[in-house]
């Protein structure tokens, strides 16, 4: 017969199975409980025969399949259900296509309007060129991203407290954005356009997350998001430049030139409401094929560990210091955090119980690669201080490299000590979920900070 704690056991065994099943998303909740339905049958069945409910557990479990066995067979079972969310037949009654309308009617709604809002300035003179570019510069997420934000924070039902919240950061990057007095030929407004964007998305963050803001797992939820999101933009943008030279070459043949209808019009007014759109692709489709930034993140791993040991050995056999200049600052700092990125999707598509892997070798040796660079940097960074003063843009890049170094070195010990069983797997991954609002916080100091600091020079 079994006992209470026997009882109490097992529905913690089952409620860490599901949570696992939702983690890793390869299917969804309504899957999820199909399938833990099943799981207790079989449980119900192995206890009934007499076997203890830990032991009918693991046999169960064992007989329902791996993972990603589960996801291949539901999209066998299930493949008429891929793209029912992206494309809801006319003549569906039910409950959950009549959401999915509702749902696909508010995004393009919205991608509409942001259309819209990048265009309301030229009503005021602001153009795009001839003066306007310093502005369409600092606003430039501010025409699409107020507008995710909205979106998901209906999506997600969030209290009015949060709502206001999440305006309330938006205000206030729309206001220092606009407020300073930046010159021209301003560094800080150049540093302003680069990091609003990113303290920014910290909004959209706690938006997508809602309630589960807090938690690691909603958390990583959004740097999956994050990532698919990325794919789908870029995906949509490539198709947009077939669209635009099409468009350009069929005016052409008829004697007209529409180069200034695509640059005014539909470039500008297609990125912004491609946002949108690609945010809710990313929310709409099935699950089961919802790992794309996993998948690249396996192929770009061991080709970016490639590059920064050759980049690493090559300037020790040459001898040459790195050249700290604004764009290879840049360049420096996004080959760190794509670095970052590559870690951070590796855990979100990994099983956090699997023992060490050699993928997990490979991120290491990544990890330690690009550590040795920041470094680099970093002592470079520092030299060009002490000798010629500090800058706007050299105190912007020793600070995010600080961060980065910071984030790196974080990683790497809690990887070693994975590596020697002192740690769990999920250690590293609430390490690197904790550590994104570090980035956010950082990008709004620059943008809120460095103006008035630096003179808005």
């Amino acid at each position: 017969m079994t006992t209470s704690a026997e009882r109490s056991t097992l529905e913690e065994q089952i409620g860490q199975w599901r949570s696992y099943l939702r983690r890793r998303q390869a299917i969804h909740a309504p899957d999820v409980e199909e399938l833990e339905g099943h799981l207790r049958d079989q449980v119900a069945a192995l206890t009934g025969s007499g076997l203890a409910p830990e032991e009918a557990f693991l046999i169960a479990v064992k007989r329902m399949g791996s993972l990603d066995a589960l996801s291949l067979e539901f999209a066998r079972e299930h493949s008429e259900r891929l793209w029912k969310q992206l494309v809801v037949p006319s003549g569906t009654s039910s409950e959950e296509g009549s959401a999915a309308r509702r749902n696909a009617f508010v995004v393009f709604a919205l991608a509409l309007c942001a259309a819209v809002a990048i265009k309301l300035p030229t009503l005021f003179g602001i153009q795009m060129r001839d003066g306007g570019e310093s502005f369409y510069a600092r606003n430039l997420s501010l025409f699409s991203l107020p507008l995710l934000a909205g979106y998901f924070a209906w999506r997600r039902g969030l209290s009015r407290p949060r709502c206001a919240l999440a305006a309330l950061g938006l205000v206030a990057g729309a206001l220092f954005a606009n407020l300073y007095p930046f010159g021209a030929e301003s560094h800080t407004l150049t540093l302003t356009a680069l990091h609003l964007p990113i303290a920014l998305w910290l909004v959209v963050g706690v938006t997508y997350a809602g309630a589960r803001w807090s938690e690691a797992g909603g958390r990583m939820d959004f740097v999956r998001f994050s990532g698919e999101l990325f794919i789908y933009y870029v995906l949509i943008a490539l198709g947009g430049g077939v669209l635009t030279g099409f468009t350009l070459i069929m005016f052409e043949a008829i004697g007209m030139k529409a180069e200034l209808v695509a640059q005014n019009w539909l470039i500008p007014c297609g990125a912004m409401g491609a946002v949108l759109v690609a945010s809710w692709l990313v929310e709409a489709k099935q699950s089961v094929i919802e790992n794309m930034a996993p998948v690249l993140t396996r192929l770009f791993t061991p080709l970016f560990t490639l590059v920064l040991l050759t980049f690493l050995v090559t300037m020790l056999w040459t001898g040459s210091p790195i050249e700290i200049e604004r764009g290879e600052l840049i360049a420096f700092d996004l080959l760190l955090a794509l670095v970052v990125g590559l870690v951070l999707y590796a855990a979100s598509a990994r099983d956090p119980e699997a023992p060490p892997s050699f993928f997990d070798r490979m991120l290491l040796l990544l990890i330690g690669s690009a550590l040795v660079v920041d470094v680099v940097a970093l002592s470079a960074i520092a030299a060009r201080i002490s000798e010629y003063g500090f800058t706007p843009n050299r105190v912007a890049a020793l600070g995010e490299n600080l961060i980065l170094l910071v984030n790196l070195a974080g990683t790497a010990w809690l990887y070693v000590q994975f590596f020697r069983g002192r740690r769990p797997f999920a250690a590293l991954e609430r390490w690197q979920t904790a550590y994104l609002p570090v980035y956010s916080g950082w990008a709004a100091l620059v943008v809120v900070v460095f103006p008035p600091l630096f003179r808005y020079l």
